[in-house]
């Protein structure tokens, strides 16, 4: 990974950025939403340590370089989640952080979903559940073939597990043996239609993706201390012989006391008030 900061810093001090730089991804998804007057606080919120590990802990990037060609290559299952994205896409340099300030405008390239075809940084335009997978299966294949040696992260929700296509892709990939393909389930229980499990059920999750011929692993996605070495792992075993996947466990809403408890924060908007006390609670201020 190339460091966004002059120095390599300790684990210790990385952990910390990164923790860091997941409550900033917050405070400015509760911004953007100000602006467009609604989006997807809770969506965001639960992966919110999982981008912030990515983009600074994990992915090899470089500054200034969304076009780099040996940089890994991140899809956003969940895109309706962009909002948190967004932020840390800007604080690599990938775009002037000022486009955000209008955020969802008329002629903004920044809308709820991400267009990789408007803003740098993005690797495949994605909120169409189900997609992103098949497209991430496609780059690690290209890259396998041309031998290539970039990583390719896909992040899925938990209810995007009810897409077939996610396990056509799956089989894919574990028959192309990817092994630089890594997918991440944001296993936060709950979609815009309620719990997942009350929904369509998914469990047992790790051992359907056993059985599709994947390498699994389950961690704390909140524990930046727990998540950071996994996901170095599996972006660093060159030597396994299939793709993986890390089931991350998540609370929907994180970091908002009633979100954390309430799946209809799935879309939504803050008032005045209740957005200054959510930025309060946020930096813990409440």
């Amino acid at each position: 990974m190339t460091a966004p900061t002059s120095a390599p810093p300790t684990d210790t001090e990385l952990i910390k950025r990164i923790e860091e730089r997941a409550l900033f991804a917050r405070l400015e998804t509760v911004r953007l939403i100000s602006i467009a007057k609604t989006g997807h606080y809770a969506s965001g919120f639960s992966c919110a340590e999982i981008l912030a590990t990515l983009y600074y802990g994990v992915m090899r990037l470089r500054r200034g370089e969304p076009d780099w060609p040996d940089r890994d290559r991140f899809l956003f299952g969940k895109g309706h989640a962009a909002a948190t994205l967004y932020p840390l896409l800007a604080d690599w340099g990938f775009f002037d952080p000022a486009e955000l300030d209008d955020y969802t405008r008329l002629g903004n390239a920044f809308g709820d979903h991400p267009d990789m075809t408007r803003i740098p940084g993005i690797d495949f335009s994605s909120g169409s559940l189900g997609h992103a997978l098949s497209a991430g299966t496609g780059m690690a294949l290209g890259g396998k073939l041309l031998g290539r040696s970039y990583n390719t992260f896909v992040l899925l929700g938990d209810g995007e597990q009810h897409e077939g296509q996610v396990w056509e892709a799956a089989l894919g990939a574990a028959h192309h043996r990817l092994n630089r393909l890594v997918a991440i389930v944001d296993r936060n229980d709950h979609s815009l239609d309620g719990r997942i499990d009350g929904v369509t059920g998914i469990e047992p999750l790790a051992d359907k993706w056993r059985a599709f011929g994947w390498e699994v692993h389950e961690v704390d996605g909140h524990d930046v201390q727990a998540l950071l070495p996994v996901l170095r792992s599996v972006a660093e075993d060159t030597g396994r012989d299939r793709p993986a996947v890390v089931i991350a466990h998540t609370v929907k809403g994180k970091g908002i006391s009633y979100m954390e408890t309430d799946f209809g924060w799935h879309l939504g908007w803050l008032a005045e008030q209740d957005e200054a006390n959510a930025m309060a609670e946020l930096r813990g201020e409440r």
